[in-house]
């Protein structure tokens, strides 16, 4: 039997190897166009930034190892040209010349190339990608050579790491990107504590903007953008999206979507005969059902390695699941981790949700170096978890890693409130983040609790009294125009004052953090009163208007 796999490091790579388990005598040929089969790209960014020092860590086996470890024929620099599927083989373009390759099945693994939007002098030399090692030992020179100016364009998750890489060398920064905020699977009112950070470590932020032209100059590149900021350009970083490397494949008549390779859970194409995994495939997604190419490690990784075994008619082999997109990103100081659905993708696929805001501590407050844990979740009506993400300085991984967990398992937000999970003052609180998700959630659902959302703030302004039931310190730092300021410890003897000022509107509660007005709108609900909660406070409000806040929040709450 003749295996024949296109393209290495995740998907394809894995697939070789896990076949390989299951037949000894299979011939396993791999292609790779490239020069290296098996590298460390998820590290790439450190070896610019230097933190990586040699590119050969980032190569984790060659030809001559997995040929020695596995027994795998594999074939760098070849280059798949075209694909016959009713004759089972592949034109293929060799270091020597064309040569023609049969196959008894086909693992297409091609994976994804940096995409070229439609921007003038984009062909100049100092523009890089960031996908290859390659890629990351020329920058890496450009950063050691004297180069001093950089720009990224796109601030994705490969954006923001090569950003802070390039200021990390040394370099002045400026980061680009299209859309209004930067990392835009990530919440907006998480994004703007991205910004703020990047912003920290000196790295200019230019979002909902985009490139416009690059003019090559003699002893630098002039980036301009089309709300008309110009700054030069030493190095050029272009970070704005992949594009599913499939040319061949489509042209072979396999049905793709988007121009990614669509698959069933077993990793089968359209194709008798021929699987797909990693960046160039596309399927289902875990909580929309809508379908999206996943460019991750970790999904590639697997599903290759469930490919084999269907390839091998193995009994027991499990489907390739939907994924949920968990990832996880340093930025500075701080790190940034999602998984499952945003707002965009719950709005387009018609889900309705509730949004939970909660902004912990990521371990005792009582131990020293406590700090907020911000923290975004989505639950549906009938209490799935359907998104979370989070950003702080520790512990955001962990906690992202056990939602992505419970949502895989199929535990509901309540279910989260009864998780054993571990708990050290350096570490945690004995109420965790992930078990108060579960708290509040299950408040919501049961209607002891009923929140109103910062994106609401001038309607409840004009229908509502809005009380704010922070200390008077608090609120003399800053408070909504024309609220009324009762401490949540005052507001059973003042209930009079909250009746004489709503003049039977309703009341909008806040707080710093979601804590003392959840206390205050049990107080008002069973005194009668029309209440809701602001969901994550004052925190959640600042984190929503980011730099336009001063005009929201005045001192002492007087009139703007």
């Amino acid at each position: 039997m003749r295996i024949v796999i296109v393209g290495g490091v995740a998907a394809g790579m894995s697939a070789a190897a896990r076949a390989r388990r299951h037949d000894e005598t299979a011939e396993i040929v791999v292609l790779e166009r490239g020069p290296e089969v098996s590298f460390a790209n998820c590290g790439l960014p450190y070896h610019v930034s230097g933190e990586i020092a040699d590119a050969a860590s980032l190569l984790l086996h060659t030809p001559a190892s997995l040929r020695a470890a596995l027994n795998l024929d594999v074939r760098t620099h070849h280059e798949v040209l075209a694909l016959d599927t009713e004759a089972r083989t592949l034109t293929v373009q060799t270091p020597t010349g064309l040569d023609t390759l049969e196959y008894d099945a086909l693992v297409l693994a091609p994976g994804a190339v940096a995409a070229r939007p439609p921007i003038d002098g984009l062909d100049s030399a100092r523009v890089h990608t960031l996908r290859t090692v390659a890629d990351a030992v020329a920058l890496r020179e450009r950063v050691t050579g004297g180069d001093r100016r950089a720009v990224v364009l796109g601030a994705g998750f490969i954006g923001l790491e090569a950003a802070e890489a390039l200021r990390h060398a040394g370099l002045e920064v400026d980061l680009v990107e299209r859309a209004d905020h930067v990392l835009p699977p990530l919440e907006r009112e998480l994004a703007s504590l991205v910004r703020d950070e990047l912003t920290g470590l000196g790295i200019r932020v230019h979002d909902g903007a985009a490139a416009l032209r690059i003019t090559p100059g003699a002893d630098a590149d002039v980036v301009e953008l089309d709300d008309g900021a110009r700054f030069p350009a030493d190095v050029i970083v272009l970070s704005v999206g992949v594009t599913p490397d499939t040319g061949f494949a489509q042209a072979a008549g396999i049905r793709t979507l988007r121009g990614a390779i669509a698959v069933d859970d077993r990793g089968r194409t359209s194709a008798a005969g021929v699987w797909a995994a990693g960046d160039a495939t596309v399927r289902p997604t875990a909580v929309t059902g809508v379908s999206a190419p996943v460019a991750l490690a970790g999904p590639a990784n697997r599903a290759g390695r469930l490919v084999a075994d269907d390839i091998f008619g193995i009994a027991d082999a499990r489907p390739v699941p939907a994924s949920l997109g968990t990832a996880v990103v340093r930025v500075g100081a701080l790190t940034a981790a999602l998984t499952g659905a945003n707002r965009d993708a719950l709005d387009a696929a018609g889900i309705a949700y509730r949004t939970l805001h909660l902004h912990p501590n990521q371990h005792a407050g009582y131990f020293p170096g406590a700090l907020p844990l911000h923290l975004v979740v989505h639950v549906a009506a009938d209490g799935r978890l359907l998104g979370a993400q989070a950003v702080g300085t520790e512990g955001v991984d962990k906690r992202i890693d056990v939602l992505a967990t419970a949502m895989r398992a199929g535990l509901t937000a309540a279910d989260l409130i009864d998780l054993d999970l571990a708990y050290a003052p350096p570490y945690g609180q004995a109420k965790d983040a992930v078990n108060l998700v579960g708290m509040v959630a299950e408040n919501v659902a049961a209607g002891r609790l009923r929140l109103w959302y910062a994106d609401q703030l001038e309607e409840v302004r004009a229908e509502a009294l809005v009380l704010d039931v922070r200390s008077a310190t608090e609120f003399a730092g800053g408070g909504i125009p024309g609220s009324l300021n009762i401490p949540h410890n005052e507001l059973r003897d003042r209930l009079d004052e909250v009746r004489e000022a709503a003049d039977g509107r309703p009341v909008r509660v806040l707080c710093a953090a979601g804590v003392r007005s959840n206390i205050a709108h049990r107080i008002l609900v069973n005194n009668g009163f029309d209440s809701a909660s602001l969901s994550g406070g004052i925190q959640t409000l600042r984190h929503w208007y980011g730099a336009d806040v001063d005009r929201i929040l005045t001192p002492e709450g007087a009139p703007a």
